[in-house]
């Protein structure tokens, strides 16, 4: 066995080891466990004041670390048919993951990107913390493992040929799949795999080739599957066939958290195609042939539902609540010039493409679970104490996702098809309605911010951000592996914890205070694509253009003086030059920027609104940079940022969740009102910095920035200062019926 050292992207705070070594099987198959060494200690940066937690080590490196010690491993095979699986322990929810672990392994095994497959691993209890995907961190937490899988794999295929021909293996090369000899001669991969399967001792080097040997990894790729989704080839959860499998629709309570009291389904079993009935503990379940036969017969249940958990609450109560229990700014800090905000946001679903779906096949001896998840272990876990079965027994297979934005880090829908499963005795196909999803789905809480900013002789002196927050779900999901780190922790401070792990305040502001308040309400929530920063730093960046002009600066300038790094300096600038900051609009026209630095990334965003009616506002044109340290696909990466703009239009001009007596009063797309294609803007460009290091985090990096930016752009073409978003929460709102 050979060991091979990778520099991570977590390095401030620990270095790891990646042990690779063969399993015992027919062709080649390289196996790796991943482990912690001690002698890197955390690094910060010299600034004014004291300097942010996240300065040392944010929960990107946290979650990287913490899989470290109890990680199972990670599979790279290559089959006798020339492909090379590399079994993934992430879940695929259209972040592009897949492809940039093919890209990575191809690199370095030199084989082509269309020969390499990566595969979803099912729920493996072994890799316990490692099988969670949360924190952007799939590529930052892979990418030295898989290289160091795929570099072992080609000493191996090199050794098997060097045998075979009684060449030295120093004098053969690789590429395109295959190992080719001086002369000319070669073999592919595949005719090689079982050969190499028996070297114990490669010939040479096992270890990775240096970065600036890299051809494929940040090259411009189109996702492997593109092609697939966009065919229906594509497998998503319901596409799963099992033999006998029928859907099965719920119906839900009236309000959030009601309980079933009793049920007549006299009229339901009657009706064309309806095979079953079951009472589980979210609701009435309906199995039938079809969805549609499922979903009528639904509303044919007569059904006595007992109080909800927030029946008493609707969208002022949650506000005053909040106002009440926002942490108090220091009184002192007044004493000084300061600039002072308030901003309150709504609660957003997460309302993924994909509702919540899961099929399930119960037995007697044995389970089986097909859905989209984040968790599967949990989900593995829970799944089994819940039907009564050894977790051994339950096989949990993740599918691709349509989407989640955090709501996959839970498994309801699984979950419930387990439920579903057992009480009807047969397998089912369980789909949540898109009025479900969104009424009785996950999503983010509501939250009140109170800001200060304290100056003195123009100089920024100090900055205080307080929140309050409905309380963030973090009982199950991500929170529940990471709970295990905070074993001595009380249940209130975990979501402190996270809190400070990832609110990075990236300004020379002096004294920097943040603090956040949750009020446990009883609700669906979970963490939503970029956690708390969706609203605090968007709070933060919009203040920071207002502190900008009570002091007489360019927002852009001002921004540009106070930032704590050259990279971070480097993007901003790039954004402004190529947006071309400062260039004169039409009335009721205007640019916006906004920045962002988390999971060891930053990115800035320029857009220009057009709000002559400031009912309608639209995002013209946008001009977007990143950097990333290392990009590994750096279409992908254009992909993950123009989401993260889409969200920063919905959620500050229009998308929200207005409560209404314990239950969401939207239900569809349509009076969600997340921006559709007519809502975004015709232009947009996108730069990515060059490679710099080891790969950072991206898939939750784009929101906060791009809401800012929408806000900011909005309040200077129309010369207000929002308090509460989105904007338009309520202009033209029609709910559909409770």
């Amino acid at each position: 066995m050979r060991e091979a050292r990778q520099k991570t992207a977590a390095d401030k705070f620990a270095r790891r080891k990646a042990l690779a070594f063969l399993a015992g099987v027919p062709t080649l198959t390289i196996v790796a466990r991943f482990g912690l060494t001690s002698d890197a200690a955390p690094v910060g940066l010299a600034v004014p004041g004291l300097p942010d937690l996240t300065d040392y080590v944010d929960l990107g490196d946290l979650l990287t670390t913490l899989a470290m010690p109890t990680s199972g491993q990670l599979v790279l095979e290559v089959t006798a048919e020339n492909r090379v699986v590399v079994q993934v322990p992430r879940a695929e929810v259209g972040q592009g993951i897949t492809t940039a672990i093919a890209m990575i392994a191809a690199d370095e095994l030199d084989a082509r990107l269309s020969d390499v497959d990566a595969v979803l691993s099912d729920a493996r209890p072994e890799l316990m913390f490692n099988q969670t995907t949360g924190g952007s961190n799939s590529i930052r937490s892979l990418y030295a493992p898989v290289r160091a899988l795929a570099a072992q794999a080609r000493a191996r295929l090199i050794t098997a040929a060097a045998e075979k021909w009684d060449i030295p293996a120093n004098r053969l090369i690789t590429k395109e799949s295959k190992v080719f000899a001086p002369d000319g001669r070669n073999a592919t991969f595949g005719s090689l795999s079982t050969a190499a399967a028996k070297i114990i001792a490669p010939a040479v080097a096992a270890k990775p080739k240096p970065e600036s040997q890299q051809r494929i990894v940040g090259t411009p790729a189109t996702r492997l599957d593109a092609r697939d989704i966009v065919t229906g080839k594509a497998k998503f959860a319901l596409d799963i066939r099992v033999p006998g499998a029928k859907p099965a629709v719920v119906k839900r309570p009236p309000s959030i958290g009601g309980t079933v009291q009793s049920v007549d389904d006299t009229a339901a079993k009657a009706m064309p195609g309806v095979l079953a009935v079951a009472r589980i503990p979210s609701g009435v379940a309906v199995v039938a042939e079809t969805f549609g036969q499922a979903i009528e017969a639904t509303k044919a249940l007569k059904v006595t539902w007992g109080k909800g958990t927030v029946d008493e609450m609707s969208d002022v109560d949650v506000k005053r609540r909040l106002r009440a229990s926002v942490p108090p700014l220091n009184p002192l800090s007044s004493l000084t010039g300061h600039v002072d905000a308030e901003f309150d946001f709504a609660f957003v679903p997460h309302a993924p493409m994909e509702t919540d779906s899961a099929v399930a096949d119960v037995r007697s001896d044995r389970a089986e679970i097909w859905s989209s998840l984040k968790n599967p272990i949990i989900t593995q876990k829970t799944i089994a104490k819940e039907v009564g079965l050894p977790q051994s027994k339950v096989t949990v297979h993740v599918t691709r996702g349509g989407g989640s934005f955090g709501r996959r880090l839970f498994f309801d829908g699984a979950l419930e098809a387990a439920q579903i499963s057992k009480a009807t005795g047969r397998p089912i196909r369980l789909m949540w309605t898109r009025a479900d999803d969104i009424r009785h789905g996950r999503m983010r809480g509501a939250t009140h911010h109170k800001l200060r900013v304290g100056h003195l002789g123009g100089a920024i002196i100090s900055y205080e951000h307080r929140v309050a927050s409905v309380e963030t779900d973090f009982r199950t999901g991500a929170g529940e592996a990471l709970s295990a780190a905070f074993a001595n922790l009380a249940p209130p401070l975990f979501p402190q914890a996270v809190f400070a792990l990832t609110e990075k305040v990236p300004y020379n502001f002096g004294l920097i205070t943040e603090l956040l308040n949750e009020i446990p309400l009883k609700m669906h929530t979970a963490s939503w694509r970029s956690v708390y920063s969706a609203t605090v730093r968007t709070s933060e960046e919009i203040l920071v253009d207002e502190v900008a002009r009570k002091l007489g600066k360019d927002p852009v300038d001002f921004r540009r003086t106070m930032l704590k790094n050259d990279r971070a300096r480097a993007v901003l600038d790039t954004v402004a030059k190529r947006g071309k900051w400062g260039r004169k609009m039409p009335s009721g026209q205007a640019q916006g920027i906004g920045f962002h630095e988390e999971y060891k990334s930053c990115v800035a965003y320029l857009v220009e609104i057009d709000a002559h009616d400031p009912r309608k506002p639209r995002v013209t044109k946008a001009t977007i940079a990143a950097d990333v340290g290392r990009p590994i696909n750096p279409r992908g990466l254009e992909s993950q940022l123009l989401g993260g703009l889409t969200d920063g239009i919905s959620t500050i001009l229009q998308a929200g969740v207005h409560l209404d007596k314990g239950l969401p009063l939207e239900s569809s797309y349509e009076n969600f009102r997340y921006a559709k294609q007519r809502h975004s803007p015709t232009a947009v460009d996108i730069t990515i910095m060059p490679a710099n290091g080891e790969p950072g985090g991206a898939g939750e990096l784009g929101v906060p920035a791009a809401a800012a930016a929408v806000a900011n752009a909005y309040a200077r073409a129309t010369g207000t200062s929002p308090r509460s978003f989105p904007i338009n929460f309520a202009v033209d709102f029609e709910p559909l019926a409770r």
